[in-house]
């Protein structure tokens, strides 16, 4: 009779798991994940390597660097999407390494070394990338990409919110409260 009940209870488990869980596909490579994976996690668990800038797992993800785009494709229509945010869905192909998304990457990578020529991330992904830059890079040269990394560590994980972003397009900065110092953070 416990052994009638303990399987019956397995069996409940087994289905509730069942129903947390997508499959897709990645590369070619079929993966079956718990709903809420974001695809960058998803591809990770098996071994594909999507580079990213503004992501850290601690944070929500922002997905402003677009460096970790990838190809999704959902009843028969494709779209790039920032693979960091984009949950994985029941069904989808990703492609991680396609032409367009190549294409596309290699733009975002040689923006970013015009933003912030200065930037060591940013150069060990255009070397990991073959990525040459194209762009002149601003007078004033920067190693910040705006990527809000620093931004959302400061509020979500310190609780302090004493940076911020000011300004825009080309004028955008990350600075305290009206530029002045902060006692509750020395950057």
């Amino acid at each position: 009779m416990e052994e009638k009940k303990a399987k019956k209870n397995n069996d409940k488990k087994l289905k509730k798991k069942t129903e947390s869980m997508v499959s897709l596909t990645i590369d070619g490579l079929p993966v079956t994940i718990e709903k809420g994976t974001t695809i960058l996690q998803a591809a990770k668990e098996i071994g594909i390597e999507i580079p990213t800038l503004c992501y850290h797992p601690a944070i929500e993800p922002y997905q402003a660097c677009r460096v970790c785009l990838v190809e999704v494709i959902k009843g028969g229509k494709s779209s790039l999407v920032a693979s960091c945010g984009y949950l994985a869905e029941e069904g989808i192909e990703v492609k991680t390494d396609s032409e367009t998304v190549n294409e596309v990457r290699m733009v975002v990578i040689q923006l970013l070394l015009a933003q912030a020529p200065n930037s060591e991330k940013v150069k060990v992904i255009a070397e990991k990338y073959n990525v040459e830059p194209i762009f002149v890079p601003r007078k004033e040269e920067k190693e910040c990409i705006l990527c809000g990394l620093c931004t959302r560590v400061c509020n979500e994980i310190m609780g302090i919110g004493v940076i911020g972003f000011a300004h825009r397009g080309a004028n955008r900065e990350i600075v305290t409260p009206y530029k002045e110092l902060s006692e509750l953070c020395s950057t």
